[in-house]
């Protein structure tokens, strides 16, 4: 058989029998793989420094140091290359215990099956790969403030990355909160990718975008004639995510009944597709996020008290964007990245003046304001910088402009006084009702006045207590 391509992939063989450890040497150079060769752990340890292997394949009995004693000092100096332990007939049950207590990745009795060899090389070389990945991304995340699309060097983001790293690697389920548009599935990604389930699916499911009839649906599934309209077997986000991670976003929107059943989800790990007869068993992190504060939320009876306190191991709550301003220029930069990517513009910066403006704008909406208000105005521009004229009217101006008629007018008599002492959220809300006030409600042109979306609208008044029903989906 010829040889295989070389790859990067190095395997470290660990074993006393001269013409075992050549043998398996040999076998698996042909696969491809870069190997190296160690008579005991004494001698691996030795070489490991240097060679720095991906994958380490040991025996489990050798003279001077075995194979569980190598993985007992490889772990104690960090080490996070996976292990595949060669064990004799007899020692499988040592050998079980080495996987669970040490941390071995696999183990193979003797004689070894070259095919079944090929195959967990494979495996653990691809998990030290995503381990490595897991390993740049901290880096990424500690030096440079940037985590995919979160992005921030201030002392409130510091905090958030600070956390991230803690909860990450556990099991803790994580409740994430804060307003609209400030990143909250961002952080549930980053805490997927950051996990030891980095390799399984990540499944978002929005709360408060699906009526209570698909609701259960939805998360739990259902069998073929379950309800009028099943009319195929459908599996739920709890399968679809099974070994990864699953955000329940906007949480405190899903029906009461609703949190009831995904309480015991949780509690006991075991689904039941609607209309079926049995359970199985899920092993899903749950990630859940909401833009209310959960307090109010309970005190108002739309969220469960017990459901939030299995939720609420670990709290994260999202800065809004007008308590970070320092982030907006490296912000602005990885937007305006992205959107030279997605439309072909050529956009270089920002001037001056608009930076100025963009730090003066109380941002309602958040992150996703200030993209929505970079995208139109990186359209406008096409290339170059972003100057002030690319930008809409409001952004940046007084909050009497930002209620300011289609024709840029001041609106006669009209304006918002808040008095000292007043709390930014205060300040907001009456921003939103004087403009409200100012388009006779006309929600769809107060939300394009304010520069926030419609729905961030219709929350914000459900925060104020409006009964008015929500925008219906497109």
């Amino acid at each position: 058989m010829p040889a295989q391509p070389a790859n990067s992939t190095r395997v470290l063989i660990v074993d006393d029998e001269e013409n075992q450890r050549l043998g398996l040497a040999s076998m698996i150079s042909s696969w491809g793989f870069r190997t190296d060769t160690a008579a005991d752990g004494i001698e691996a340890l030795e070489k490991w420094r240097e060679y720095d292997p991906h994958v380490l394949l040991t025996d489990m009995m050798m003279p001077r140091m075995d194979g569980a004693e190598l993985l007992r000092r490889l772990n104690a100096q960090g080490s996070q290359a996976p292990a595949i332990v060669i064990t004799a007939f007899g020692n499988i049950e040592t050998a079980l215990t080495t996987m669970h207590e040490l941390g071995a990745f696999w183990f193979l009795e003797k004689p070894i099956q070259p095919p079944v060899l090929r195959f967990l090389l494979e495996r653990a070389a691809a998990q030290s790969m995503l381990s490595a990945e897991t390993e740049r991304l901290q880096r990424q995340l500690s030096y440079q403030g940037v985590l995919g699309d979160l992005v921030g060097n201030s002392e409130p983001m510091q905090q958030i990355f600070s956390l991230l790293r803690q909860v990450a690697p556990t099991k803790a389920a994580v409740l994430v909160t804060g307003e609209s548009g400030t990143g909250k599935e961002m952080v549930a990604r980053a805490i997927h990718r950051l996990s030891p389930r980095h390799a399984g699916p990540f499944v978002a499911i929005n709360c408060a975008a699906l009526p209570e009839t698909l609701m259960e649906s939805e998360l739990f599934g259902h069998e073929k004639g379950a309800f009028t309209g099943a009319v195929e077997r459908r599996a739920g986000c709890f399968e679809l995510a099974q070994g990864g991670t699953l955000l329940l976003d906007e949480l405190a929107e899903m029906p009461i009944g609703t949190q009831a059943k995904l309480l015991r989800v949780l509690e006991d790990s075991r689904v039941r597709r609607l209309g079926g007869k049995q359970e199985s068993v899920v092993d899903v992190r749950v990630v859940a996020s909401t833009n209310r504060k959960p307090e109010e939320a309970i005190r108002k009876g739309q969220l469960r008290e017990d459901l939030y306190y299995r939720l609420n191991v670990f709290a994260l709550e999202l800065p809004p964007l007008r308590r970070r301003l320092d982030d907006l220029p490296m912000l602005a930069e990885a937007i305006l990245r992205d959107l030279n990517k997605k439309h072909g513009t050529r956009i270089t910066g920002l001037s001056s003046e608009v930076l100025s403006r963009l730090q003066r704008h109380t941002w309602p909406g958040n992150v996703r304001e200030l993209r929505n208000v970079l995208e139109r105005a990186a359209i406008v521009a096409g290339a170059g910088a972003v100057e002030a004229a690319h930008l809409q009217a409001h952004v940046g101006a007084s909050a009497q402009a930002a209620a300011a008629d289609s024709t840029g007018a001041p609106p006669q008599g009209e304006g918002v006084f808040v008095p000292v002492g007043s709390t930014v959220e205060q300040a907001e809300k009456s921003l939103i009702l004087i403009t409200l006030a100012h388009t006779k409600n006309n929600k769809t042109r107060a939300a394009e006045i304010l520069g926030i979306s419609l729905k961030t609208l219709f929350n914000k008044l459900k925060e104020y207590g409006s009964s008015e029903p929500e925008p219906a989906s497109t």
